[in-house]
C-alpha cells in the first residue's frame, strides 16, 4: 500500500493519489501548487493544483500523519491513461488516480468530474507548465500538439495603392461628415455659463469622439477591394451534445454566412469544443479556395460530449499566439449554449446549476495569452449565449475581461443576424490604440473624476491632467466620456475661464499612420448673473448623464437580482425610468433607454423570468452600455405578447450599431429570407415591436 512522501500517511484504496514524474506518490492536498518534488527536489514539468471540490463523500480530505515507512514512494502499477490511452505510471509522466480508480495523465484531466464514469471527485484538478523542458521518456498525446500553431497561411500581398486624390476630387459633403477622413473630437459643457464669483464642483464636460467613416459604402464590405484593415478571426464553436439537431444546423448556416462576408485578405480559423477541443482548420485566407475549405470543415461538425470552454479558448490562443504573419485586427468569436462542466467553481470544480455553495472564478476560463499583459492589449472575445441554458455570467465575464461584447440569443433562428452585427463591426475597424488626453489650461481648474465605463481612465498631476484609453473603434463608431471638473472663482474682469485642451492620438488601421487630432479649447462664460437661457442644461450632456446613471442602476439591479431580491431589482429600474428630465422627454435615444429599463424591470421581477431570460438580457445590455458598442439581445416574443414569436431587441443598445453593422444585418436578413421564402419576415433586431 502506497504512502505519501510528504506526510507519510497511508493512502487507502478509496483515496485519490498523485504520482509525480520522479515516481513519488502524494496525497493531492500535500503537493497542490508545488513545482518541485518535496522529497527529491526534482523540478516537475507540470505544477499540479488540487482544491476541495465540495463533493467529498469519503474520509477527511487532509490525511493523518503516520510513522515513516521504510519505502514510501511506491507508485501504482503502470496502466493506460483513461483519456488518451497512452502509457501511464512507472515514473514516465505525472499522473492522477482519483477515488474511482480511473488513472489519467495530469495534463489530460481538469475539473472534478470523471470523464469516464461521471463520478464527482473530492478534488478539483488543474495544472500548468512549470518548466520548459518536457519529460524525455514520454509525452502524452495531449502534449504532443504544438504549444502554438505556426502554420498560418501567409498574408495576401497588398496591391499598390493609388495616389491620394486631390481635395477637390472628394465628395465634400461626405468629407465634412467624417472629419475629412480623421477622427472627429469635440466637447460640450454642461452649461454655457456659470457665476463668476462662485466655485463650482462637479461641473460636467462631455468629450465626444467619432471614428472616421469608410470612403465609400462598399469599403465596409469585404467583397470590394477598398482600403480597410484585414481581419484574423478565430471562431470557437460549442459542439457539445446539447447542440444536436436544429442548433448545430443553424450554427453551420450562420458560419457559412460569416465565411461569405470575409475577403481574400481576411483569415479564418475554426475551433470546435465539447469535452475536448480541436482546431478544425488552421488560420486560412478566405480566397475562393479557402472559403470552400472552411465551409467543408464546418459541415463536418458533429455534436457530442460535454462543455469545456477553457479548452476551446486555449486552442484559439494557440492559433493567434503562433502566427508567423499578423493582420492588424484580430478577434475571437465564442458561441456556447451551455455551462462549462469542467473548469468552474472554487478552484476549477463543477457545480450544479443554481448552486451557490462555492464562488465561480470565470476569469479562469480565459487563457492568459488572450488577456494580454505588459505592452499588449487583450484579444477581444465576442461571446454569444445560444438559448436560455447558456451560462450568461460566464459568457459575459469572458467578454468583459477581454474587451469583447456579450450577446444573448434566445431566438435561435436568428443567430446569424447576431453574428452578422459582430462581423460588420470587425470588418470595419478604422481606429486602433486611441488615447484621449486632457490638460487643464487655467491653473486652478481641477479634474475631479472621469466617467468612462469599462475604458481605463486616470487623473494625474493632482487633477491637472486626465486620460482615457479608448482602444479600437469601428468606422463611424462613437464614444462619450464625462469629466467632472472643479471651476474656481473668476476675477472681477474675467468674462471667460479657459478650462482644458483635449486631444486624441490613434493609429489609422488602413494606413498604419499615427494621427493626432484636437478639439476646440474648452471654455465657459463667467457673467455676474446667469441668463435664463444659459441655465438650461446642454442636451448632449444631459442625455449622456442619464445613460451613465441608467448603466449604474442596471448593474445595481443585477446585484439585487443575484441576491434573490427581485422586487428591489425591479424598483431600481423603475426609479430610473421616472428620473428622466422633462427636457429629455421626447428624445429618441432616451425614450429607447426608458423602454429598455421597462422591459428589464419585467424580466428581473421574478426568479423564474430572471433565470430564464432576465439575466441574459440584463448582462447583454450592460455589455453594450459600459462599452458603448452594440450587442444583441434576440428574444422569442415580447413580455406583453409571449405567445407571438418575434425578434425583440433592445433599442438603446442598438443605438450603438454602426452603418456597417446595419448593412451586414440587412444582408443576413436577405440571406435568411432567400433560404426560407415561405416564412414571414422577422422583426428587426433593432426594434422592440411585434410584427
Amino acid at each position: 500500500m502506497a504512502t505519501c512522501a510528504v506526510c507519510y500517511g497511508v493512502m487507502g484504496p478509496s483515496e485519490a493519489v498523485f504520482t509525480s514524474e520522479c515516481s513519488h506518490v502524494f496525497h493531492p492536498s500535500c503537493v497542490s501548487g508545488r513545482s518541485a518534488c518535496p522529497s527529491c527536489s526534482r523540478s516537475w514539468f507540470h505544477t499540479p493544483t488540487f482544491t476541495p471540490s465540495g463533493y467529498s463523500s469519503y474520509s477527511a480530505l487532509r490525511p493523518q500523519p503516520a510513522r515513516m515507512p521504510s519505502m514510501y514512494h511506491v507508485a501504482p502499477s503502470p496502466s493506460a491513461c483513461s483519456s488518451c490511452q497512452g502509457w501511464i505510471g512507472g515514473g514516465v509522466s505525472a499522473s492522477f488516480t482519483p477515488e474511482c480508480r480511473h488513472a489519467f495523465h495530469l495534463a489530460c484531466v481538469t475539473g472534478c468530474v470523471c470523464p469516464v464514469c461521471s463520478t464527482f471527485w473530492a478534488y478539483s484538478v488543474s495544472s500548468h507548465v512549470s518548466r520548459t523542458n518536457p519529460p524525455s521518456r514520454y509525452t502524452p498525446p495531449h502534449l504532443q500538439f504544438p504549444a502554438v500553431y505556426d502554420d498560418d497561411e501567409p498574408l495576401e500581398t497588398p496591391a499598390p495603392r493609388a495616389a491620394a486624390p486631390l481635395l477637390e476630387d472628394w465628395d465634400l459633403v461626405n468629407d465634412a461628415a467624417d472629419g475629412g477622413g480623421k477622427l472627429v473630437l469635440d466637447t460640450h459643457c454642461e452649461h454655457a455659463a456659470v457665476l463668476r464669483g462662485k466655485t463650482h464642483d462637479n461641473f460636467v464636460v462631455l468629450v465626444h469622439a467619432k471614428a472616421p467613416g469608410a470612403a465609400t459604402e462598399a469599403a465596409a464590405t469585404a467583397a470590394v477591394d477598398e482600403p480597410r484593415s484585414p481581419l484574423d478571426l478565430v471562431t470557437v464553436l460549442d459542439v457539445s451534445g446539447s447542440m444536436t439537431g436544429s442548433k448545430i444546423a443553424l450554427l453551420k448556416k450562420s458560419m457559412e454566412f460569416v465565411i461569405d462576408q470575409l475577403g481574400p485578405a481576411d483569415r479564418l480559423s475554426v475551433v470546435s469544443f465539447s469535452t475536448d477541443a480541436r482546431r478544425v482548420i488552421p488560420l486560412t485566407r478566405m480566397s475562393d479556395a479557402g472559403k470552400v475549405r472552411a465551409k467543408g470543415a464546418v459541415q463536418l461538425l458533429k455534436a457530442s460530449g460535454g462543455t469545456n470552454i477553457l479548452k476551446g479558448l486555449t486552442e484559439a490562443a494557440k492559433v493567434l499566439g503562433g502566427r508567423r504573419h499578423k493582420n492588424a485586427v484580430a478577434s475571437v468569436i465564442l458561441l456556447s449554449d451551455g455551462q462549462d462542466t469542467y473548469n468552474l467553481g472554487n478552484g476549477g470544480g463543477y457545480y450544479p446549476y443554481d448552486s451557490v455553495s462555492q464562488p465561480k472564478n470565470y476569469r479562469d476560463l480565459v487563457p492568459l495569452p488572450l488577456l494580454g499583459g505588459e505592452g499588449s492589449r487583450p484579444t477581444p472575445i465576442h461571446t454569444f449565449g445560444f438559448g436560455t441554458d447558456n451560462d450568461a455570467c460566464a459568457m459575459h465575464s469572458i467578454a468583459e475581461e477581454t474587451g469583447g461584447t456579450y450577446s444573448f440569443i434566445e431566438n435561435q433562428a436568428v443567430v446569424q443576424d447576431s453574428f452578422a452585427q459582430c462581423i460588420g463591426g470587425l470588418l470595419s475597424v478604422a481606429v486602433q490604440e486611441a488615447w484621449i488626453s486632457v490638460d487643464c489650461v487655467h491653473p486652478d481648474v481641477r479634474i475631479q473624476a472621469v466617467k468612462s465605463g469599462r475604458y481605463k481612465s486616470s487623473v494625474q498631476a493632482y487633477g491637472r491632467k486626465a486620460s482615457v484609453d479608448v482602444g479600437e473603434l469601428y468606422a463611424e463608431e462613437e464614444r462619450r466620456f464625462l469629466l467632472m471638473v472643479q471651476i474656481p472663482k473668476a476675477g472681477c474682469e474675467d468674462d471667460v475661464t479657459q478650462l482644458m485642451k483635449v486631444t486624441c492620438t490613434y493609429r489609422d488601421t488602413a494606413t498604419g499612420q499615427v494621427v493626432t487630432v484636437a478639439a476646440e479649447d474648452v471654455a465657459v462664460q463667467r457673467p455676474l448673473d446667469v441668463a435664463k437661457d444659459d441655465q438650461k442644461p446642454n442636451m448632449e450632456v444631459a442625455r449622456e448623464k442619464f445613460r451613465v446613471e441608467a448603466t449604474v442602476d442596471i448593474a445595481a439591479a443585477r446585484g439585487a437580482a443575484e441576491r434573490g431580491d427581485h422586487a428591489e431589482a425591479a424598483r431600481i429600474l423603475d426609479r430610473r425610468q421616472k428620473a428622466l428630465l422633462p427636457e429629455l422627454s421626447g428624445d429618441a435615444r432616451c425614450e429607447a433607454l426608458v423602454q429598455d429599463l421597462r422591459e428589464l424591470s419585467a424580466r428581473v421581477a421574478t426568479r423564474h423570468e430572471y433565470e430564464k431570460t432576465g439575466r441574459g438580457c440584463l448582462l447583454s445590455g450592460l455589455s453594450s452600455h459600459v462599452q458603448q458598442r452594440a450587442a444583441s439581445a434576440l428574444m422569442v416574443g415580447a413580455m406583453a405578447h409571449p405567445e407571438v414569436e418575434v425578434e425583440a431587441g433592445f433599442g438603446a443598445a442598438a443605438a450603438y450599431a454602426t452603418p456597417a453593422m446595419h448593412r451586414m444585418v440587412g444582408a443576413s436578413r436577405v440571406n435568411r429570407e432567400q433560404q426560407q421564402p415561405k416564412k414571414s419576415k422577422s422583426g428587426s433586431m433593432f426594434s422592440t415591436k411585434n410584427e
